[in-house]
């Protein structure tokens, strides 16, 4: 049987569909990682779980992990309804139909996810994450099973944004770096920022003399500031009809690795509400030991 390695949920392998009770017995027996679907919350806030053509219920006090941020709190559980869902298989009985009555824990999966994360990760682990949801001050992010960190905004990206949605969207696979581990509140600290390569690295894809898109980040009275990408940005000249977030061409007119800086000029708008810049990455494992941009 093929197990979830406590990937965010919506990432691991979907249970195959017609198999029979004696495999339900082998997860349960080892305790394997599932995933299935949420498709009811009930008015006791037990769920119920669709997976391989087999329905199973996760009782309230089963579907979080109480470490994790408002888990105590009804909107925690009745928000898991349409969305991928990780578990264990805690019970099968067979009712006197001959129909299978599972009973399943999301709970036990994420201590494992814990355990797991906490034996494996130091800071410097880069880790594979989810976006779940985004607010002003950063991107909450999935790092396996459910288990849920932050992302502050200024470790989002070396070239600031306004606001996460500006780099990120929700249901996006990402990378995340691990900064600190606070073990007894089972708390990951994240960055994201390290990832994206450092300025010579992001540099080295330009060349004065070309034209190329960007998306403006910030205005000043002595020019304005355009993100070429999300690691790298270059100053143009001040004017008029151009607000933050408009994607712009450009025009590259030096580039200078001593001092860093990028002049630029632009051409002309192409418009607001410009689509964040894809994500490259420069860094893909570790341990980060040394990151100097």
């Amino acid at each position: 049987m093929r197990r979830n390695e406590y990937l965010p949920e919506g990432v691991g392998p979907q249970f195959p569909d017609n198999q029979p009770l004696s495999v339900l017995e082998q997860a349960m027996e080892e305790q394997a990682v599932l995933e299935g679907m949420a498709i009811r919350c009930d008015a006791r806030r037990d769920l119920t779980i669709r997976f391989g053509g087999y329905e199973g219920t996760i009782p309230r006090q089963d579907a979080i992990h109480p470490a994790i941020s408002g888990a105590e709190r009804d909107i925690a559980v009745l928000s898991r309804v349409g969305k991928p869902t990780c578990f264990t298989i805690t019970g099968v009985t067979v009712d006197g139909g001959g129909r299978p009555r599972l009973t399943l824990s999301r709970r036990a999966a994420q201590e494992q996810a814990i355990a797991y994360l906490l034996d494996h990760s130091a800071p410097g682990t880069v880790l594979p994450a989810k976006v779940t949801h985004l607010e002003s001050f950063g991107a909450f992010v999935d790092l396996g099973c459910g288990i849920t960190s932050l992302i502050p905004l200024e470790n989002i990206s070396v070239s600031r944004v306004a606001h996460p949605a500006d780099r990120f969207h929700v249901g996006q696979e990402i990378l995340a770096a691990v900064t600190e581990i606070d073990a007894p509140a089972c708390r990951f600290y994240l960055t994201h920022k390290e990832l994206l390569g450092t300025w010579l690295e992001n540099a080295a894809a330009f060349a004065p003399g070309e034209a190329v898109p960007g998306i403006v980040r910030g205005i000043k009275e002595y020019g304005i500031f355009v993100e070429l990408t999300p690691n790298l940005s270059g100053l143009a000249e001040w004017r008029g009809g151009i607000a933050p977030g408009d994607a712009v061409s450009v025009y590259i007119k030096s580039i200078s690795p001593d001092t860093r800086k990028i002049k630029l000029q632009i051409i002309q708008t192409l418009g607001s509400a410009a689509p964040a810049k894809e994500l490259k990455y420069y860094v893909t494992g570790g341990p980060i030991e040394n990151w100097v941009y």
